[in-house]
């Protein structure tokens, strides 16, 4: 239910990431060309300068240098390097100024501000209004009282009407220390208001939900791999006391990937010391293999992985590691598939170039990416092709096992997506349970963490999407009437107490967590076999010697 409850706007970010952010290597490196490559590039660049140059003296309109070379990329239309990048692969890609410099923040974990996430709606008379998404949990918005939903009415008393997002974003930013003034417009409040915050560092949290699920028994969901996320794993096990755990739930779905180095660091993690953890190489790029430094230092708790269609990258490499080595049991769909790595390269005027140079290997040697050739960039994420199982190229885990290459990380045990019946579906695709919340909060303003949702809350409720003529009645929910009554409450106690206790209930409610922490022994009982595989082969060696 976890991944069933996300909002459209989730899911098409996660793909935005996947495609921008996914399997980078490294920190940036700057471009630099070969001296025996000089005499082709040379010919190329007075070809291009040749059409450019015809461009400039005759197009009807002037012509403006930043859009012909970068693209107006609000539009979607492509310049000249984005066009080239284009005809490459699906995540080489150019970074303008703002997406580089995002990309950067994005890396490193952090950035200056009061800590929330916006959203841009078309208001009154067309004119765009910022909303919040979600304050994120701990921040100064969140302390301040700031809830999803909100209205950013101004800044410093400055209005926001027509605004864009990055403009607002960018007034909500400052040096740490330093006051911003907000104003809030929410629904069932007859008066604006009025919040007077002070800028923190706020730390983007890779790892967001680190908990007991049972004793003994953690849950640990990973939403990206940036430059903090092995700090924060190996935090979040302390707390969780490590040495007495019985089993683990470690969570990458939607995870779209990020930093290979953190990928690597947390397999390490789980590894024993000295077993490869991934390799990679190019044309121009040498072979370079990883292996577990540190180890598992003995912490040998069965491990259960949950993937699903977008876990991409560094996620994939992570769970291709503990699946060649038999160290962890994979569950959910097949992995999104993507076995390139980009280095990127700072260029001039602040932008930035991610390009694919290398392919990446699982220790079984296992090349994931599929196929993305003869077809549109959506239909490469929307629509893949999946490739015949006899016809994936299969290798074999430490124990014996056979893994397919080609298409993604398929896994131990295939969990088919959780689906929606009609009425959730009309509920979902409305926002019903978010609009219900703002409502409901407007009239009640707060409610316990403890919250249930009773048979008078749902009077309410079928009040109100009569009201907001929404189709669905208590006939049409019919027996699925305990999801949506789960929904109801995530909605009302995370916008109160934060989006962390919210996953909680999501996650104590997911079908998909509960039958992984019942396969925690089959999880165990793989762990053995490399073992028992070995043994084996020894068997059969000293036999066929004796004969």
């Amino acid at each position: 239910m976890k991944s069933a409850g996300r909002s459209t706007w989730f899911v098409i970010s996660v793909i935005l990431v996947c495609a921008l952010l996914g399997g980078l290597y490294g920190r940036q490196v700057e471009a630099t060309t070969g001296a025996e490559s000089g005499t082709g590039i040379r010919a190329s660049l007075k070809k291009f300068t040749r059409v450019y140059g015809a461009v400039e003296a005759h197009y009807a309109d002037p012509v403006n240098p930043n859009q012909a070379i970068y693209g107006p990329i609000p539009d979607g239309r492509l310049g000249a390097i984005p066009g080239m990048l284009s005809t490459l692969d699906p995540h080489s890609t150019f970074f303008n100024p703002q997406a580089f410099a995002q990309l950067q923040q994005d890396q490193e974990g952090h950035y200056y501000g009061v800590g929330m996430q916006i959203i841009g709606k078309p208001g009154k008379m067309g004119q765009l209004e910022t909303y919040v998404l979600a304050p994120i949990p701990g921040s100064p918005a969140f302390r301040a009282g700031i809830r999803p939903g909100d209205m950013i009415a101004a800044v410093d008393g400055k209005s926001t009407s027509g605004m864009s997002v990055d403009q607002v974003a960018h007034m909500l930013l400052g040096p740490q220390g330093t006051v911003v003034h907000i104003t809030i417009i929410r629904q069932g409040w007859n008066k604006p208001l009025h919040f007077t915050i002070t800028r923190e560092e706020i730390s983007q949290e890779s790892v967001d939900a680190a908990f007991l699920i049972r004793p003994h028994i953690a849950y640990i969901h990973i939403n990206k791999f940036n430059e903090t996320t092995n700090r924060e794993l190996a935090r979040d096990l302390k707390k969780l006391d490590e040495d007495h755990l019985q089993g683990l739930v470690l969570d990458l779905r939607n995870n779209p990937g990020g930093l290979l180095e953190e990928a690597v660091e947390v397999a390490d993690h789980f590894l024993k010391k000295g077993q490869l953890i991934v390799y990679h190489y190019g044309r121009a790029s040498r072979e370079k293999r990883y292996y577990a430094v540190h180890g598992d230092k003995g912490n040998r708790y069965p491990i259960v992985v949950l993937i699903n269609h977008m876990t991409a990258s560094a996620a994939e490499i992570v769970t291709g590691a503990l699946q060649d080595h038999d160290r962890a049991l994979v569950m959910g769909q097949t992995s999104f598939g993507k076995g390139l790595v980009q280095t990127v390269f700072p260029l001039s005027d602040h932008t930035g170039l991610a390009l694919t140079t290398a392919h990446y290997y699982t220790p079984s040697g296992r090349l994931i990416q599929r196929p993305y050739n003869d077809m549109s960039l959506y239909d490469y994420y929307y629509y893949p092709k999946h490739i015949p199982r006899k016809d994936r190229e299969i290798r074999y885990t430490d124990g014996g096992r056979p893994v397919y290459g080609g298409g993604g990380i398929t896994p131990d045990v295939k969990v088919a997506p959780f689906k929606l019946t009609p009425a959730e579906r009309t509920l979902a695709d409305s926002n019903a349970y978010f609009a219900f919340a703002q409502y409901y909060l407007g009239i009640h303003k707060t409610v316990p963490e403890d919250f249930q949702v009773n048979n008078d809350v749902m009077q309410s409720f079928y009040r109100f999407l009569a009201r907001k003529q929404i189709p669905v009645t208590p006939q049409s929910i019919g027996s699925g009437l305990n999801y949506v009554e789960e929904q109801i409450r995530v909605q009302l106690v995370g916008m109160i107490y934060g989006q962390n206790v919210a996953e909680r209930i999501e996650v104590g409610n997911d079908p998909l967590v509960q039958d992984a922490i019942a396969h925690l022994g089959q999880a165990q009982a793989l762990m053995e076999n490399p073992q028992k595989y070995m043994a084996s082969m020894e068997r059969h060696a000293e036999k066929a010697r004796a004969q």
